[in-house]
């Protein structure tokens, strides 16, 4: 069988053939179900392109149920942030643009690391939470989690960030457990000419970027980007440099192409490399038994995309997407032994989808999935990682049903849907979902879900061979390590969820969502036997923690926000989150690396900013953000972001933003080893973007 590929079963497959018959199978299957369903009802559709701001955060989401419909209308607890948003909050990263989320805890460890998550469990390594940038996953299979210095993004290119607060797994697979985010760039047509943006000043070192677009014929055009940043070092409490700095040079384009009135074809890719520091606390022969190292982290990659959807009517399409994507992480550790540790992941990934009414009152719609990721890990003597087997093959085959039902003419509507998954992990999950919604009048919508949701271990929680979180002191110093356990299942979260959207007026809107959260088979840390060990001639214990299925979880919550437009000039947004975590062990466990205990989770959030349009081409943005304090180890802090602009010319744009203007540094949270401690510091930095 030479040229394909083989898993760890010895059965051969290659991506190609599998996608390709999948695609012919979901061809011959749409065209069956077309004639078997041929609507009797007449739906318009809509031109997204034509809408206007307002029109388009009232209108343009599709993450709720993959298909375009109201949020205002939407069975889900759901967040947009516009491009306006982005463009007036004067952030330059998107955990930071994710905190105006209610329901989202964000928070920065370092200069390059953040721990961002969705009703809960935050966390460096935070795994409850799906991303995806134009349909293309970017978490990673190493711990489920998102590096987010990777996705240093053209913010300018950017359409809107769709945010679901609460399970999306019967439509998003395994991994939407708390919620997903959506990343959705902008139309190649929307992006004609071109655009130069570039800035710095003290923590933003530096930073610019270049896009281009052009009309390749009458119904194809193009883009392409290249984008560079720069990052200054975090301090810790004592002022020591944090080696945290970071940069990164990212390229991209993206081909918009549709020949007819019925298809549309869309191809993007992007490649990118970078590097990144740390300070991880590793064993010595000093007093402490501590010793601070230099870790140097480069990061590498690229992805292609290619999408196809084809119209059949007004009321029936498909859609079909590939996508091929290549990460890659090396760190160099400055020790005398000069370790090495790289970790690879190739991914290929095939989608399918199909959109239709049957009768009046049914709107259905399916597709089937596969993907496989090819991991390959190098542990040169790692004091970090190691992993067994260093490389794997996974496969994971979806399948899913959703049909949205109208029990009374457009005010009541029920959707039941269903995922089935298979992985290598944990075999054969089930995921389904109801939700009901009530449109009570035109100004007011309740609705009601339950869902469940099952998140698949992680390759360092299956593979682990050594993953060493540090040191702690005792009579002599400890080292705890994590060892990972093929047995172990699957998390399970049983979601209940309520909310209601009130249009006050014209230019208030409150949106509320209440929900409780009940979570089984909870993977945590459980201690082994402590043993003796000799390192460097450095006499020392090993204390090894072993992934197993030993807690159960509730949180419950709730997430309040509120748009008003006092004047034309003047817009106010405010939110405010409130959740309570409580975690039980089935035995004596530690709760650390994935699954950390309930003060790692603020109680409370706020979020409230002001944005006026002054006189002579002014702009003014000011946001307020309180977090609560997160038990004994980080205080609750107040802090304040301003962005003061002026365009002196159309399509000319000059700004200056501040970031963390109340206290000279504070920390956010904690770290997840020795060392690796940072305090975000006062940002003030300069920026200027011509269109032209």
């Amino acid at each position: 069988m030479k040229g394909f590929l083989k898993n760890r079963d010895g059965c051969p497959y290659t991506p190609l053939v599998i996608s390709l018959a999948v695609a012919a199978f979901c061809a011959l299957l749409t065209v069956g179900m077309q004639q078997l369903c041929l609507a009797d009802t007449q739906e318009t559709s809509i031109d997204f392109t034509s809408l206007d701001l307002e029109e388009l955060k009232q209108v343009m989401i599709v993450s709720v149920s993959k298909k375009p419909e109201r949020l205002s209308e939407a069975a889900a607890a759901i967040s947009v942030i516009t491009q306006e948003d982005i463009r007036r909050s004067g952030y330059t990263s998107i955990p930071d643009v994710l905190r105006q989320v209610p329901g989202l805890q964000v928070a920065q460890i370092n200069s390059n690391t953040w721990a961002v998550s969705s009703r809960g469990f935050n966390h460096r390594y935070a795994n409850k939470l799906l991303v995806l940038i134009d349909g293309r996953s970017v978490y990673t299979p190493m711990f489920s989690g998102v590096y987010w210095h990777v996705q240093d993004m053209l913010m300018e290119d950017i359409e809107r960030i769709e945010v679901i607060r609460g399970p999306g797994a019967t439509l998003w697979g395994a991994n939407a457990v708390n919620g997903v985010i959506n990343i959705l760039t902008k139309h190649a047509k929307d992006t004609l000419g071109g655009l130069v943006t570039a800035g710095g000043g003290g923590e933003e070192q530096g930073f610019g970027g270049a896009r281009y677009g052009l009309k390749l014929g009458r119904d194809a055009y193009i883009r392409a980007y290249i984008k560079y940043s720069s990052r200054d070092d975090f301090r810790d409490e004592y002022s020591n440099d944090g080696n945290d700095d970071w940069d990164s040079l990212k390229a991209g384009f993206r081909l918009d192409w549709a020949p007819s009135g019925n298809n549309a074809f869309t191809l993007q890719g992007d490649i990118y490399n970078g590097d990144a520091g740390e300070r991880p606390g590793r064993l010595s022969a000093l007093a402490d038994y501590i010793k601070i190292i230099e870790r140097d982290n480069d990061f590498s990659g690229g992805n292609i995309l290619l999408r196809w959807k084809h119209t059949f009517s007004e009321t029936s399409d498909m859609a079909v997407q590939f996508y091929y994507d290549r990460t890659r992480q090396k760190d160099d550790f400055n020790i005398a032994l000069q370790n090495r540790y790289v970790e690879r992941f190739d991914t290929f990934d095939a989608d399918f989808q199909h959109t239709f009414r049957c009768g009046r009152s049914h709107r259905i719609i399916w597709g089937l999935g596969y993907r496989l990721i090819m991991d390959h890990f190098t542990d040169d003597r790692s004091p970090i990682y190691s992993f067994d087997p260093d490389h794997r093959n996974l496969q994971l085959f979806n399948a899913f049903l959703q049909d949205e039902i109208s029990l009374y003419k457009d005010r009541l509507r029920l959707t039941f849907g269903v995922k089935f998954e298979h992985n290598d992990y944990t075999g054969f999950e089930v995921q389904p979902n109801a939700r009901l919604l009530w449109k009570v009048s035109d100004r007011q919508v309740l609705w009601a879900s339950f869902s469940r949701a099952v998140r698949t271990p992680s390759r360092s929680e299956n593979d682990a061979d050594t993953i060493d979180l540090g040191v702690i002191p005792l009579y002599l110093p400890t080292t705890v390590s994590v060892v990972g356990d093929n047995h172990v299942k699957a998390e399970e979260l049983l979601a209940f969820e309520m909310g209601y959207r009130l249009q006050f007026t014209q230019d208030l809107f409150l949106d509320l969502a209440l929900y409780y959260n009940a979570y089984d088979n909870f993977r945590s840390l459980e201690p082994g036997l402590l043993y003796a060990d000799l390192f460097h001639d450095i006499p020392h214990f090993v204390l090894p923690l072993y992934v197993d299925n030993v807690m159960e979880a509730q949180t419950y919550g709730l997430e309040i926000a509120a748009t008003w437009d006092m004047f034309p000039w003047w817009q106010l947004l405010a939110s405010y989150t409130y959740i309570n975590l409580e975690m039980h062990n089935d035995s004596d466990s530690f709760n650390a690396f994935n699954n950390p205990p309930e003060e790692f989770n603020p109680h409370g959030q706020f979020f409230l900013r002001s944005s006026w349009d002054l006189p002579w081409n002014l702009a003014c943005d000011v946001t307020m953000r309180y977090v609560d304090n997160l038990s004994d180890a980080v205080d609750s802090y107040c802090e304040l972001d301003a962005r003061i602009a002026w365009e002196p010319l159309t399509g000319l744009d000059f700004s200056i933003v501040g970031h963390n203007l109340i206290d000279n540094h504070h920390p956010e949270f904690v770290a997840s080893r020795p060392g690796g401690e940072g305090e975000v510091e006062r940002s003030v930095f300069g920026k200027i973007t011509w269109r032209f």
